[in-house]
């Protein structure tokens, strides 16, 4: 068992309307006028009505003019995301950063050697023998894989003390060249922002006296699953431009053929059943993507109702995403003492990670 001791999320403070960043898109893009209007009806569909940019609107062409002014912002803009969402979740969790045995950090829009976690190192007092594990390349099932990888190992170490930290900024891998249908999609949805959480090994959550007043949910177990011929379902293809998008039109049926049995899967290791889920905690992968879930979970849309309104609110954030949506859930819509909940993610692999969590029973 391990503990969740606390979630934090941070934005970027530019933010903007849908509508706004559609006649940015479609003027950095030169699009034909008989793509504008195809651009906007892609956008209108995407279920987002705000997002946050890593730098002002007015300076994202000069930040996306090549592949390094792009990773320079990006690790400029990552690193100062990242030590506050840390800051912030250790700050919940009632723990020093020199309590911190182990960071966990992802992301899959920006290189950075030394990485992330390392550069937080020169700005927050952690020990000198912290343990960090840095993890490229997961994409949006980044951040359900980080709370499952700290709970594998909090297993071996029950006294240790994991932080989590993602931070994606979508709009710096921006293709201006791209006007794929897959790159038109991805601009209307995916947005940038961070989340960090702390968890808690069986003794340490003993140890630490927690003074934050939100629900700690423990992990009770994950499950990964891999399917098979599914690698160009979604991802990066990295060339001398930059990032550019893959993102086909077979995932939300990908959802719809495998979600259900490898929930029910994961569930019946522990006796338990789809009825015994209180609460989800899903990524939101775009309206298609959501609408396929509801029906592989076979739940009413409102089972989905903060993902639902995540994504309105800030756009898809690729691995922050489902973190962003733990974070409202244990603020906003308290599950009920000792109910079970699923937290899942889908990304490039094409993979599915679910964890099960319970909510304290008092």
């Amino acid at each position: 068992m391990s503990l969740i001791a606390s979630v934090a999320k941070t934005l970027p403070v530019h933010r903007y309307a849908q509508a706004e960043l559609t006649a940015i898109l479609a003027e950095l893009t030169g699009l034909a006028p008989a793509k504008v209007a195809t651009l906007a009806r892609i956008h209108d569909n995407a279920g987002v009505e705000h997002r946050h940019l890593a730098v002002p609107i007015e300076d994202i062409a000069k930040a996306t003019a090549s592949f390094e002014t792009a990773n320079d912002t990006f690790i400029r803009v990552a690193t100062d995301l990242g030590e506050e969402a840390v800051a912030h979740a250790l700050q919940l969790a009632g723990v020093a950063p020199n309590d911190v045995d182990v960071i966990i950090s992802m992301t899959v829009t920006g290189l950075a050697v030394p990485s992330l976690d390392a550069r937080l190192c020169a700005r927050l007092p952690f020990r000198s023998d912290l343990k960090r594990i840095p993890i490229v390349g997961l994409g949006c099932v980044g951040g359900a894989a980080g709370i499952a990888r700290a709970h594998d190992y909090l297993a071996g170490h029950p006294d240790e003390v994991v932080v989590v930290l993602s931070v994606e900024l979508c709009s710096l891998t921006l293709q201006r060249d791209d006007v794929s249908m897959a790159n038109l999609i991805a601009s209307g949805l995916f947005g940038d922002g961070a989340a960090a959480v702390v968890l808690f090994g069986e003794q340490a959550a003993q140890r630490h006296r927690r003074q934050s007043a939100s629900p700690a949910p423990e992990v009770i177990s994950s499950r990964s699953r891999m399917y098979a011929d599914t690698h160009r379902a979604m991802g990066w293809d990295v060339g001398a431009g930059g990032l550019r998008i893959v993102l086909g039109a077979e995932v939300p049926d990908l959802v719809r053929d495998h979600v259900r049995a490898d929930v029910d899967a994961h569930l019946a290791l522990h006796g338990l059943t789809r009825a015994d889920i209180g609460w989800y905690v899903a990524h939101p992968g775009g309206p298609k993507v959501l609408d396929a879930l509801a029906e592989a979970l076979d739940v009413a849309p409102s089972a989905l109702g903060v993902t639902w309104a995540s994504l309105a609110d800030i756009g898809n954030l690729s691995s922050s995403s489902v973190l962003h949506v733990l974070a409202d859930t244990l603020a906003d819509h308290r599950p009920e003492p000792g109910s079970w909940g699923i937290l899942m993610s889908m990304g490039p692999g094409f993979c599915l990670e679910t964890v099960l969590l319970r909510a304290p029973k008092d």
